[in-house]
């Protein structure tokens, strides 16, 4: 059995050109170990975003011929691109559907619906391995389970990550995101505590109604002394921080060192003795990193955080564990909420985009290609 739909497809050209377009494709027999689901839910996240717009100019949309969108990509952001320049790529890490087709070794999976994460998932069909599909538990519906793998796995992997650094506590920032809230709802259930960076009162109070005792708002006035004491009560040395640029990360690790020096008993020149960790996992902030280092001593560390690279490195039974707990807890812990559902084609409408591109907390936007 043969399907044809519907796939997003972005594009970047060699005069720097992005086009996003929907594209008419053709999915064939699944293979033994296979199956083919009829996609009814994918979410928009900021990883997709990356591959969808990558580092275009969104200032320059444009319409082609009333079926796509173009973009213009500044020459000085071509290089971070340059190994797609030519390529039609499709976009969506994440979703869930109906299982519509199965090869023989698959066919335990026939007309289930499954979470899914692989690619291509803006799309109204996907063929994809078995073993990269997840079952949804009974009563869970597609919105369900499209965002059971990359936050639910990301707020998993942060947790693991600090425990495997000995830290005890943990600061997040943008915390009121759908991603922020998983985290906390999760570190209540495990009893860790959690300092979350917000930048709105607004904010503060959806964290605050899901139990956050410790919300800082990085815009008021005392900002740092109440991000150092919030530290100071919760003993955090680690952060995972989704800005990226600007001088908060470097805020949050000199908050680690005041309470750590307010917690030594002679003074040392090199600072205290504390490994203060900073993960940088985003860029909602795409600008330079800045780091005042004298500020907070010698024992400190800034790197990457990736989801995929954690989840190689985790292990098989690592992984199989945390899994497990999203599906157990899928509703609960790790449910999603989403503020718009939109269809496939919507995805292109320059007004839904420039929603959905703004990355606003507190926004989520589901796409359902069924809804057209």
């Amino acid at each position: 059995m043969r399907f044809t739909g519907r796939e997003l497809r972005s594009k970047i050209d060699e005069d720097g050109t992005l086009s996003l377009s929907l594209e008419q494709v053709e999915v064939g027999d699944p293979a033994d170990d296979e199956i083919v689901v009829r996609i009814e839910a994918a979410p928009i996240n900021p990883s997709d975003l990356g591959m969808l717009l990558g580092p275009a100019d969104v200032s320059t949309l444009a319409t082609r011929n009333g079926v796509g969108l173009t973009f213009s990509v500044p020459e000085s952001r071509r290089a971070a691109v340059a190994g797609r320049i030519g390529q039609s790529e499709p976009v969506g890490n994440e979703g869930a559907g109906l299982v519509v087709a199965t090869g023989k070794d698959a066919s335990f999976l026939d007309g289930k619906r499954v979470g899914m994460i692989g690619g291509a998932m803006y799309a109204d069909y996907r063929a994809i391995k078995a073993r990269d599909v997840i079952p949804l538990p009974d009563g869970a519906t597609s919105a369900d389970g499209a965002s059971m793998f990359v936050n639910p796995l990301t707020a998993l992997g942060f947790v693991e990550t600090a425990r495997r650094g000995g830290h005890q506590a943990i600061v997040h920032t943008a915390a009121a995101s759908n991603l922020g809230q998983m985290l906390q709802r999760l570190c209540l259930a495990d009893g860790i505590p959690l300092v979350n960076i917000v930048r709105s009162q607004a904010q503060a109070d959806i964290l605050r109604g899901i139990g956050a005792t410790h919300v800082v708002n990085s815009k008021d006035a005392d900002f740092g002394a109440r991000l150092a004491q919030a530290i100071e009560e919760t003993g955090a040395t680690v952060a995972f921080d989704a800005i990226g640029g600007g001088t908060l990360g470097s805020e949050i690790v000199q908050a680690m060192e005041r309470a750590a020096i307010n917690r030594m008993t002679e003074y040392n020149r090199y600072g205290s003795t504390v490994l203060k960790q900073l993960y940088i996992y985003g860029a909602l902030d795409p600008s330079p990193t800045m780091l005042n280092r004298m500020a907070f001593g010698f024992q400190w560390g800034v790197s990457g955080w990736l989801l995929f690279p954690f989840l190689q490195s985790a292990g098989a039974e690592t992984v199989q564990r945390m899994r497990a707990r999203v599906v157990e807890e899928l509703t609960t812990t790790f449910a999603s909420r989403y503020t718009r559902v939109i269809g496939l084609a919507e995805a292109l409408d320059p007004d839904v985009l420039r929603a959905y591109e703004r990355k606003a907390t507190g926004e989520k936007f589901l796409i359902d290609p069924t809804k057209g």
